[in-house]
């Protein structure tokens, strides 16, 4: 699919204005969103823009554009002023075309899924004969989303994670008129540097805390190798190879002589043998910031995976993992709703059906902990919590020790289901890492 993309006005053009808001620079933020979130995440994708900073582009210029690329979908977004009470969304087509016309059809279907996300009022689905409209040779629509003089329209308009919302429902709506596909997430192709393996977890504690004495951070990361389990030890993970050797330099230096390298070109990292049960690598925060960098309004659920993960003996960070990938970050954008607090799809099978609702988000966690125990574990749930998995009795215990293991089980037909999983924690790890490393960077810095 081409998609034109047109951040209303630009550069001499401010277009509205009120209460301190430009309406180019809105129109320009949430384009750039559409056309990251569609390029990230959607296969066979085109995104061409009118503009992409601010710059005086006239309408004639824009509709020539679109037409001689052959764009697929005009899409022209837009905010609006009239008299500081007005206030709330709506969209147009050319007013020349039916209710039945294809492009009142995707009308339909974005009005819908942005006015389902943005929390304005809904001003309806209009007709008008703007240029844009009318001389664009494919369907077209404009969005005004919400009035730049208006106070409380304008407060959200001022907020990031708002538009970030906005620009989502832009996408859900051009994804379901479009039939786009999400794209497979992918492994991050990460050099990790390796300091040790281990039988014994406590062996390989010891190595991490011999290392970050020498200011070298590490973390201890259960693997599979020819059916036996050890605990190897991970001092890096980085996207350029030069950096990895640097870091390698570093763990001999310190005396780790038998330290190497992971070549993600020549090695595919040992994830479908993570074990389920096992012990939580991550904090609550570095699973809070993971998701937050994708949905900053994500609400902060980090600390139940920690702590029930811990007692019945999950990898919680990994179960935190698998949430991400049943709730699309948290976002609810599937069939389970965000006030169900069902972050695991229990359940949840169709529409009619979207699967258990619980009171709290600390109750989903907990079900969804309690769910994995059944599935890993043959030995009676301990007594400690209450069970909240109205699905625990239905699964044959001890069926799937390992995350790859749940895919037909959990997920049906799910074939690459724990590895969407395990791909989604390794971009933690990454990021994890990451961070740790600009931490220690500005500290030196500091010290400087």
């Amino acid at each position: 699919m081409k998609l034109y993309l047109d951040p209303g006005h630009g550069g001499k053009d401010p277009g509205a204005m009120g209460d301190g808001i430009m309406e180019k620079d809105i129109n320009l933020d949430i384009a750039l969103r559409i056309r990251s979130i569609l390029l990230n995440n959607y296969e066979n994708v085109e995104v061409r823009m009118s503009r992409t900073d601010d710059r005086t582009i006239s309408l004639t210029e824009r509709t020539d554009e679109a037409n001689a690329w052959s764009a697929d979908y005009y899409l022209s977004i837009h905010c609006n002023a009239f008299d500081g009470k007005s206030n709330g969304y709506e969209d147009f087509i050319h007013n020349s075309l039916s209710n039945s016309s294809i492009t009142a059809k995707y009308q339909d279907i974005i009005h819908d899924e942005v006015m389902k996300i943005n929390g304005l009022k809904d001003r309806g689905q209009k007709k008008a004969n703007f240029h844009v409209l009318r001389e664009s040779i494919m369907p077209a629509l404009l969005t005004e989303n919400g009035f730049v003089d208006n106070k409380s329209d304008a407060a959200l308009l001022k907020q990031e994670s708002w538009r970030e919302k906005v620009a989502r429902g832009h996408v859900n709506g051009l994804a379901k008129a479009f039939n786009l596909q999400l794209k497979p997430i992918e492994v991050n192709q990460l050099y990790k540097v390796i300091a040790g393996s281990f039988k014994l977890r406590d062996n390989a504690d010891d190595r991490v805390t011999y290392l970050s004495s020498k200011g070298i951070p590490a973390f201890v990361e259960p693997v599979l190798i020819d059916g036996n389990q050890f605990h190897r030890v991970q001092a890096g993970a980085f996207l350029e190879k030069k950096n990895a050797e640097q870091r390698l330099e570093q763990v001999k230096q310190a005396g780790i002589k038998d330290a190497y390298i992971i070549n993600p070109e020549v090695e595919v990292p040992e994830q479908a043998g993570y074990p389920i049960l096992g012990p939580t690598t991550l904090s609550p925060e570095q699973m809070n910031q993971f998701v937050k960098s994708v949905n900053p309004d994500a609400i902060e659920i980090g600390w139940y995976y920690v702590l029930y993960g811990q007692y019945y003996g999950i990898r919680g960070d990994i179960a935190f993992a698998q949430a991400i990938l049943e709730t699309d970050y948290l976002r609810f954008t599937g069939i389970v709703e965000p006030d169900q607090n069902n972050f695991c799809g229990l359940g949840a099978t169709s529409a009619a059906n979207p699967g258990a609702r619980f009171d709290t988000p600390e109750q989903g966690v907990l079900a969804h902990i309690q769910h994995l125990y059944a599935y890993t574990s043959s030995s009676p749930l301990p007594d400690k919590y209450p069970l909240e998995d109205p699905r625990f009795r239905l699964v044959t215990r001890n069926s799937a020790t390992k995350w790859e293991a749940l895919n037909g089980k959990w997920a049906v037909p799910g074939d690459n289901y724990g590895q969407l999983i395990l791909n989604i924690y390794e971009k933690m790890l990454g990021a994890s890492i990451k961070n740790i490393e600009e931490t220690l960077q500005d500290v030196k810095t500091n010290r400087k």
